[in-house]
C-alpha cells in the first residue's frame, strides 16, 4: 500500500489485529525484512511495515535524517489513525525508533531495539560512511550489498542457509543509491543517543544476535543496563539480521514481550 505524506509516497504493509506494532527496517533495506514478523505476528499485533524515505516503495526525496524519518513514520502512523504504538527498529532502525522517542514519547507505548547501538558515529565509521556512499554513487547498489553481505548475516546461517543470504542480497540490491547514499548521510550526522536511554519510561525490549559482526553484543547489553526496567535477549546462530536468520526464537521473544503491552 502507499500513502502520500507531505507529498511524498510511503510504502507500506498494515495487517493483524492487537496492539499496533510499527516496523522500521534497517540499512540498506525495505519493508519486505519485516515478512518474517508481519506473517508470524499478526495474530496478536498489527503489524505495520513501512518503507523508509528512499527504500522500497517510497520516495526517494531529502532532506535525510533520523528526526525526519521518525518524523515519517508519525505521520503515517497519522493516516493510519494509530494514536499510540510499539515501535520496533533494527539497526537504522534502531537510531529511528529513538528519534521518536526523543520527539514523539507520546506515541510510544513500547520499544523494540533490534541489532543497533545508542552511540554516535566514531571518525573512522564516518569515513567509512563517506566511502560507501562514493561506492553507491559510482558502482550502484549491487557493490554495495557485497560489500555489506559478510557482515549482515551470521557465520552460522552463511554456512547453512543460502537461501536467507540470497535473500538479504536481493533486499540490498534493490536499494535506490541514491536512498542508499542519503541514508549514509543520515546515519553519519546522527546525534549521540547514550543520554536519551534513562529517559525511556515504557516497555523497552533488546535483542542481538550472538554473532553479529556489525553491532556487537556488548552495544545491546550497554543499551539494557542504560534503560531502567528493559528485556535483554540474545538470540544463538544469528547475526545481524537474527529476525531473517532465526525468525521463529525472534518471534517469539517478541510475543512474550507484547504479551505484556497494554495501550493507554
Amino acid at each position: 500500500m502507499i500513502a502520500l505524506i507531505d507529498d511524498i509516497e510511503i510504502g507500506y504493509d498494515d495487517a493483524g489485529i492487537g496492539v499496533p506494532l510499527v516496523l522500521v527496517h534497517g540499512f540498506p533495506h525495505n519493508r519486505t525484512l519485516w515478512s518474517p514478523q508481519v506473517h508470524g505476528l499478526m495474530d496478536r499485533a498489527r503489524c505495520i511495515a513501512l518503507d523508509l524515505r528512499g527504500f522500497g516503495a517510497s520516495s526517494v526525496s531529502p532532506p535525510w535524517s533520523m528526526d525526519r524519518y521518525a518524523d515519517d513514520v508519525v505521520a503515517l502512523m497519522d493516516v493510519l489513525r494509530v494514536p499510540q504504538a510499539v515501535v520496533a527498529g533494527l539497526s537504522m532502525g534502531g537510531y529511528v525508533a529513538l528519534a521518536l522517542w526523543r520527539r514523539h514519547p507520546q506515541r510510544v507505548r513500547g520499544l523494540i531495539l533490534a541489532s543497533t547501538r545508542a552511540g554516535a558515529d566514531s571518525p573512522e565509521a564516518r569515513e567509512k560512511r563517506l566511502a560507501m556512499i562514493t561506492l553507491a554513487r559510482e558502482r550502484g547498489s549491487a557493490a554495495v550489498a557485497d560489500a555489506m553481505l559478510q557482515g549482515m548475516v551470521g557465520k552460522t546461517t552463511r554456512e547453512k542457509n543460502p537461501d536467507v543470504v540470497e535473500g538479504a542480497r536481493e533486499m540490498m540490491v534493490a536499494s535506490d543509491p541514491e536512498g542508499i547514499a542519503g541514508a549514509l548521510q543520515a546515519m553519519m550526522h546522527r546525534p549521540d543517543s547514550t543520554e536519551t536511554l534513562p529517559t525511556i519510561d515504557v516497555p523497552v525490549l533488546v535483542v542481538a544476535g550472538d554473532e553479529d559482526a556489525l553491532i556487537p553484543v556488548s552495544e545491546a547489553r550497554a543499551m539494557h543496563a542504560a534503560i531502567r526496567g528493559s528485556r535483554l535477549e540474545i538470540i544463538a546462530n544469528a547475526g545481524h539480521l537474527g529476525n531473517m536468520e532465526r525468525p521463529a526464537a525472534f518471534n517469539h521473544v517478541v510475543s512474550e514481550y507484547l504479551a505484556g503491552v497494554t495501550l493507554e
